[in-house]
């Protein structure tokens, strides 16, 4: 049974790629037909086969081998042969050919076209019947009955081919818009991941290099401080670690539904007093204030909120040679409003407006709510990174 549908599989996919091969055949029976018939009613009688009607027949029905390359030029050819077999002979075969052929119009044209050409089918037809067996418009109206059927019929399967098509077109575009939003997807979510893991390990890396210089500088003189140095290298790589199990938990696939609750929240602005204090352990020191009444934040601002606090200080430890730092969270009726300025001379460009990986995750963070960032050198000396958030009304 496989093998049979294989093989029919087979020939029906040939026939697709070579219509002709059907066509072909669909030709030569109707030749036979059409012209068995000629011949036929003339031998029935004892009357010579006569040339040019036979001619005629050949003509009506060969041409339907080209129908699907050539359809109104096959129609055109096959309604002058049926005329002249109407006109000069008394052999009236059913114009098979015809039929075939406006069929053939009416499926693979479009409407107006193959109105047309039924249109320009019909007076030769009938002056040709009207020739061929007098005045009888009863002998007419089957004649146009049965184009008319042919042309209904090959309009309807145009139709249906034509929703089809629309269908599959459809289906594939839709098909690539999902796609497309799949590829999006996944480069916004490895735009997420980049920003999180430069926030997590720049910070956590600059504050542990800092206190890891400071405990070098002061082992031999002040052990103890030295300890205290090499004690918050640990507690600020504990963090670090802990930041990181967090975030691969979150994005890593893990058939344990429960296996993502161990982790802690991510941070928001409620933490900036740890933050703050972190970096002060390096030894700079930093002052926050806060302005407005606190209120609750959605997620996603709280932790947008963080990380550009935590990625100015890092640029401000790692670049602007500062001894001291400044934070301003301000909460106003639709915002909120972060500036976070530094007193240093900003060795490199980083801070600046040529920025790096840092000032580029801040810009999308911001962007990400319709927010407005701004990071510029200070008149005199320093750096300035300001960041307003839109809030709606009532959050």
């Amino acid at each position: 049974m496989q093998q049979v549908s294989a093989t029919v599989a087979t020939v029906r996919e040939a026939i697709r790629r070579h219509p002709w091969w059907t066509d072909s055949l669909l030709a030569f029976f109707l030749t036979l037909i059409s012209v068995g018939s000629v011949v036929v009613s003339r031998t029935r009688y004892g009357f010579p086969v006569p040339v040019l009607a036979t001619i005629a027949a050949l003509v009506t029905t060969v041409p339907i081998a080209l129908r699907r390359y050539r359809p109104l030029e096959v129609l055109a050819v096959t309604v002058i042969a049926e005329t002249l077999l109407l006109i000069f002979s008394s052999d009236s075969p059913v114009p098979l050919g015809v039929i075939v052929a406006l069929y053939t119009v009416a499926s693979r044209c479009e409407r107006p076209v193959s109105i047309r050409a039924a249109e320009w089918t019909v007076p030769p037809i009938t002056v040709g019947v009207l020739i061929n067996n007098g005045v009888h418009p009863a002998r007419v109206i089957p004649e146009l009955a049965v184009f008319a059927i042919a042309w209904v019929v090959g309009d309807n399967l145009r139709t249906r081919r034509a929703y089809l098509a629309e269908l599959e077109a459809r289906a594939a575009r839709l098909e690539r818009e999902r796609e497309e939003q799949s590829e999006r997807a996944v480069i916004e979510e490895r735009a997420r991941i980049a920003r999180e893991l430069h926030d997590v390990i720049a910070h956590n890396v600059s504050v542990m290099v800092v206190q890891a210089s400071a405990g070098e500088e002061v082992f031999d003189e002040n052990p103890d401080k030295a300890r205290e140095s090499l004690s918050a290298v640990a507690s600020t790589g504990r963090a670090a670690l802990a930041e990181l199990r967090r975030l691969l938990g979150v994005i890593r696939a893990d058939d344990d539904p429960g296996a993502r609750a161990s982790f802690a929240p991510q941070p928001g602005i409620e933490y900036l007093d740890d933050l703050v204090g972190q970096v002060r352990e390096t030894g700079l020191p930093v002052e926050l204030s806060v302005i407005g009444e606190p209120r609750r934040l959605p997620d996603g601002v709280a932790l947008c909120a963080y990380r550009i606090v935590q990625e100015a200080l890092t640029n401000t430890l790692k670049h602007a040679h500062a001894s001291g730092a400044k934070v301003n969270v301000r909460y106003v009726a639709d915002a909120l409003e972060l500036q976070v300025v530094d007193d240093g001379q900003g060795g490199t460009p980083v801070n600046g407006e040529s920025g790096g990986h840092g000032l580029v995750g801040m810009r999308e963070r911001v962007a990400l709510f319709g927010g407005e960032l701004t990071v510029s050198r200070r008149a005199g000396r320093g750096y300035e990174v300001s960041a307003r958030l839109p809030l709606e009304e009532g959050t």
